[in-house]
């Protein structure tokens, strides 16, 4: 059905017109009012077949090497994920297709279950790399929301896996974590989990800058 009401959309202090979902708890996934790339299109469009759920965030320049562009607010990449406010649709894509190509698989082996929600510790985040001294100064993927950080999944059973406790935790937890690592370092320009350093203890990093590296 088409859709012809016209919303408001606030993000960052910048409006930008989506059409509002039939049911407010399910958010509409593209906003034709923000203008887009054709690279952004593509991604775009490769997230609705991904059956994903997001609403596009407009293009912002936040000073000091902060920015937002070709950016999603990410909702559901097959399943939920908490928490993003502003990723790029690249990084998006690219999550999406982990969870259904590593992630799902992934506990499967491990859990005989299958993961219903992803727990993100954000994506944009105006700030520089942490934990590294030869990095210092240097501004993070984040900070172009180029990356993000996932905390933990909850599986179909109940059952939630945290990277702060699952990384050295039960067999089971150490084995998904691993796997869904590898499966990112095939998806990802750099992944970084706690065997990288103190500053990873609680989360997967995954950005799409320089690489590939993966630790």
């Amino acid at each position: 059905m088409v859709r012809r009401s016209l919303c408001l959309f606030l993000f960052f202090g910048v409006s930008a017109c989506v059409g509002p979902p039939k049911d407010r708890r399910e958010p509409q996934k593209h906003s034709l009012a923000v203008p887009v790339s054709a690279d952004v299109k593509q991604c775009l469009s490769d997230l609705n077949s991904l059956k994903s759920r997001y609403s596009l965030v407009p293009d912002q320049n936040f000073g000091g090497g902060c920015s937002v562009s070709g950016a999603v607010q990410l909702l559901d990449v097959g399943v939920p994920v908490t928490n993003v406010k502003a990723v790029k649709c690249g990084v998006a894509r690219q999550m999406a297709l982990w969870v259904r190509e590593s992630v799902q698989p992934a506990a499967r082996d491990a859990f005989g279950s299958r993961v219903v929600k992803l727990e993100s510790m954000g994506g944009y985040a105006c700030r520089n790399v942490i934990g590294n001294a030869a990095s210092s100064g240097n501004r993070s993927e984040h900070a172009t929301a180029n990356a993000i950080d996932i905390g933990g999944f909850v599986l179909a059973d109940g059952r939630r896996v945290s990277i702060k406790a699952g990384w050295t935790g039960e067999s089971d937890e150490r084995k998904f974590l691993r796997s869904v690592r590898a499966g990112g370092c095939k998806r990802f320009q750099t992944v970084l989990s706690p065997d990288y350093n103190a500053a990873h203890h609680d989360h997967l990093h995954f950005d799409m800058g320089r690489g590939p590296f993966c630790r």
